[in-house]
């Protein structure tokens, strides 16, 4: 079960700065689409989650409506139109719009590309990639200016959490990090034809390696997640409340020039590599090519390739 927000930051928006949106998060009853829940709800959006175990949706609603949150689950599976279709209806008819989508379902595992079936490959691409889409597509002719329920001059947004797997490679992920480039394609295009043509604001995020969430517990051992902090550049792993002031931001007036942009939050990591030597070494051979240079005599070379 979730914890009531354990997250002892403050945020730096204001507590009205999504007051009378309607937001659905997809994948919304745990981890880092929990906290997303919470946090758009503690900023004043109405909240609707999605998800696949009612016991899960049943546990979530009730921490968020202890906290003041007005918040449904409504149980489906982004795979399946005809849950997509029956999600999004249902959130629309008990809170009367459609604002926010935030597309946070996912499906992961480490498993060498070898030992990986074509069906496991497809599954999580149905989850990730298929869902996305299918749910953006079903969300439209709510989100659109004009829409039902809508201020005919404001579009809404859309969400969608995507992954920096794929900005290089990554060991025994390929099928998420096919997946997760295919969510950022999306993100890309329908920014430019849904906010040309329905003022549509889609966006992406990327979170990095964040305690306390479902993925960390499953996609390392533990000797290995004690490192993973040694690798980043300010040396600490995120939580799920860093991912969510980047939703606050994004689905708010704070981001309303922002779209088609996924948002890398992951304290640099994707920029890093493991220091093959240590810096007090490379600092004495820096050191000691700068006396080289200071005492060789103008026009001399002091290395040679």
């Amino acid at each position: 079960m979730e914890s009531l927000s354990h997250f002892h930051s403050i945020s730096p928006f204001k507590d009205d700065i999504l007051k009378g949106k309607v937001a659905l998060i997809t994948g919304g009853g745990s981890g880092i689409g929990f906290e997303i829940s919470t946090q758009l709800g503690k900023h004043g959006a109405f909240v609707a989650i999605m998800g696949r175990r009612r016991n899960v949706l049943d546990s979530a609603v009730s921490q968020l409506q202890a906290q003041g949150i007005k918040a449904i689950g409504l149980e489906g599976d982004v795979r399946k139109n005809e849950d997509a279709t029956r999600v999004v209806e249902m959130t629309v008819k008990h809170f009367g719009k459609l604002d926010i989508l935030v597309n946070g379902a996912a499906g992961n595992f480490l498993v060498p590309a070898e030992d990986l079936s074509p069906n496991g490959f497809r599954t999580v691409l149905d989850i990730d990639s298929v869902g996305t889409f299918t749910m953006c597509h079903e969300s439209l002719k709510y989100l659109k200016k004009g829409g039902p329920g809508r201020d005919s001059a404001v579009g809404g947004t859309i969400l969608n959490i995507s992954a920096t797997l794929h900005y290089t490679a990554s060991w025994y992920q390929i099928h998420v990090s096919a997946a997760k480039a295919a969510v950022d394609s999306l993100t890309r295009s329908l920014a430019l034809e849904w906010g040309t043509d329905y003022d549509i604001r889609v966006n992406g995020i990327a979170p990095g390696p964040i305690e306390g969430t479902p993925g960390m517990s499953k996609l390392g051992p533990d000797e290995a997640k004690s490192k993973i902090g040694d690798m980043l550049p300010l040396y600490k792993l995120g939580e799920r409340w860093d991912i969510a002031m980047a939703a606050v931001y994004l689905a708010s007036d704070a981001g309303k020039y922002v779209n088609g942009t996924t948002l890398v939050v992951d304290n640099g990591l994707w920029l890093s590599r493991p220091r093959h030597i240590q810096k007090k070494v490379v600092q004495e051979i820096s050191r000691a090519v700068e006396r080289r240079s200071r005492e060789a005599p103008v026009g001399t070379p002091t290395s040679k390739l």
